[in-house]
This record gives C-alpha cells, sequence and structure tokens, in this order.
C-alpha cells in the first residue's frame, strides 16, 4: 500500500515558520543559473553574500581538504576554484563545453567533468589546470562521480538512459549500462562497492555492484509517493556513515529519506518546486534544497523533524553544498 506522504507533508508545511535553533556553524553554497553563488547562513538563513561567478553556474564541489570551492560556469565552458575562507576566485580551468556536474578524484589531483553538449567525459589535472583526457560516452551527459579508492569513474548519459563505467587510470570504457529514464547523479557507497544511478523521469535508483557492474536492485519511488506531481529522482547525498541517504525529487517538490539498506522512504519533507540539488550540514543535523522554478532554499532541521525555513533567493538555485564556518 502507497504511505500517505502528502498528508505527512502538509504537517511540515505547518511547521515551516517555527523558530529557528542551533548555531550558526556552517555556510551553505547556492549555484543559481542566473549567474552567480549565493552564500547562505545554514542555521539562520540569512544570505551573507554573493560569489560572481562565470554565465550560469550549476555543478559544485569542494576539494578533499575543503579548504577550495568549485564550480561549473556552464556558459562560460570552465570550472572556477574559489577559496573557501576569503571567498575570492582563485583560478579558472578549461573544462570542455557545457559543463554540468563533476566530481573530484579523493587525492584532490584530478577533476572528472561532464560535458553535457559534447557527449564527452573530460580529466582535467588540477595541476596543470590542462584536460588531459577526453572519453567519448553517450549524447547529453550530467552525473559523474569517482569510487573513494579514485579508480572508478560512473558517468549517465541523460539522452542515451546509460551508465558508463570508466577506468580512472586510463580512460577506457569499461561498461555502457542501460538504466531508468533520463539519469541524473552518480552516488557510490560502502566503500565503492556500490553505487547508486538516480533516474529523473521513471522515478528510480539503479544500485549497481560496481565489481561486476550489473544492477543488482532497482529501488522504484513511485511505489511510496501517491502525489498529484511527478515522482523523480535526482541528486542524493549519504551521511558519513551512510545509514541515510537523501533524495532530490525535482518536480515532485520535496526531498525523500531512504534507508539504503532496506531501500525504504523513511520519511519525506516538503520543498519549494522543481528541487533539483540537496546538500547536507557538515555536522549532518540540517538539510538545505535548492528549488528552480520558486526560487528558493529549504532549510530542514533534521533533529526536529521540519522544514524551518524558506529563504527567498530568486533567480533559479540549482545546488546547494555546505561547509564549516
Amino acid at each position: 500500500m502507497k504511505r500517505l506522504f502528502p498528508l505527512f507533508a502538509a504537517f511540515l508545511t505547518l511547521c515551516a515558520c517555527a523558530p529557528r535553533q542551533g548555531p550558526s556553524n556552517d555556510v551553505v553554497f547556492v549555484s543559481n543559473e542566473a549567474g552567480y553563488v549565493t552564500l547562505v547562513d545554514g542555521a539562520t538563513g540569512k544570505i551573507e553574500g554573493q560569489l560572481a561567478t562565470g554565465p550560469r553556474p550549476r555543478g559544485m564541489a569542494f576539494s578533499p581538504d575543503r579548504k577550495t570551492f568549485y564550480v561549473a560556469a556552464s556558459k562560460a565552458n570552465r570550472i572556477e576554484a574559489w577559496d573557501v575562507g576569503s571567498r575570492k576566485r582563485i583560478a579558472m580551468y578549461p573544462s570542455g563545453t557545457d559543463p554540468e556536474r563533476f566530481a573530484v578524484s579523493p587525492d584532490g589531483r584530478t577533476m572528472y567533468i561532464a560535458n553535457e553538449d559534447h557527449s564527452a567525459v573530460s580529466f582535467l589535472d588540477l595541476k596543470s589546470g590542462k584536460i588531459v583526457r577526453e572519453v567519448a560516452v553517450g549524447p547529453e551527459p550530467e552525473g559523474v562521480g569517482v569510487g573513494p579508492d579514485g579508480k572508478l569513474v560512473v558517468a549517465t548519459s541523460e539522452t542515451a538512459n546509460l551508465a558508463h563505467f570508466i577506468d580512472a587510470s586510463t580512460g577506457k570504457l569499461l561498461a555502457s549500462v542501460p538504466v531508468g529514464s533520463r539519469p541524473r547523479f552518480v552516488l557510490f557507497l560502502r566503500g565503492g562497492r556500490i553505487v547508486w544511478v538516480s533516474s529523473e523521469q521513471r522515478g528510480t535508483i539503479s544500485v549497481f555492484d560496481t565489481a561486476t557492474r550489473r544492477i543488482v536492485r532497482t529501488i522504484d519511488l513511485t511505489q511510496s509517493f501517491d502525489i498529484p506531481e511527478p515522482v523523480q529522482a535526482i541528486e542524493m547525498r549519504a551521511t558519513k556513515d551512510e545509514s541515510r541517504v537523501f533524495v532530490a525529487m525535482g518536480r515532485a517538490n520535496r526531498v525523500a529519506e531512504l534507508d539504503p539498506v532496506s531501500g525504504e522512504v523513511l520519511r519525506s519533507f516538503p520543498t519549494g518546486e522543481r528541487t533539483w540539488g540537496i546538500g547536507l550540514s557538515p555536522d549532518e543535523t540540517r538539510l538545505y534544497a535548492a528549488s528552480g522554478l520558486s526560487g528558493t532554499l529549504t532549510i530542514i532541521d533534521l533533529k526536529a523533524n521540519k522544514v524551518v525555513d524558506t529563504v527567498k533567493l530568486g533567480g533559479r538555485p540549482w545546488g546547494a553544498i555546505a561547509a564549516p564556518k
């Protein structure tokens, strides 16, 4: 039987104006396709400033030491590096055309970039600042992830509905496996032994055994939500201990929390319209959701089990990641 998540979401909405709790201990970087990154205090929801990036910033990541913030300026065909502490731009790298998402290797030396209109994954050497390899994949690659040992890269082709497995050291394409329609995001779990690939239109998550590159399970979010909006699966984030995985649900206008062992949806939270990107606070007490159509950032208190703030940003918020203050 499908769960009554709409009733729960309505309850959470009523709680959305509850007073804020907790110290100001992190800053949220929110990429906005209107042409900037907004900085928001995670505890108070206060807007602290903006980074004037190149046009159409989308994918973001931190360096392994979390001192450098990277963002893809898609229409400028570059990756920008910003110092987290000073909030100043320190470098600009060629990325190949139309970068969307990217992943940084565990050693911080290489960046793997999905070039959406070029049907390729570019390997960027961050020391030299040069593209050292391009790997041809299916049309419109969007999602890309690298395993925790740095040996395997997985990219998704949203038009071909494929997950591409790539050897990080050689660039060899090892396999291309069909997944649900419009795959969006790649998440490695269990020390890289398992990889999840979300599919926007189908509302599913394909769970792969990385050793065999075979799908061992499919998590179908449509089985857990009886709602008028389309059930989708976009960006995913796991807690450090991997006891929970959060999934942005796009035009379903909510975020789901899953038990990664059972695949069961444990709870969900209402967000703004078209929630594409999500991020966890460093202490994992808050979840942030960027919604492009409503121009908002939803702040969710995971301990209190409720939405505590909706920050109006304007423009088209795309992604959200947080760093300690």
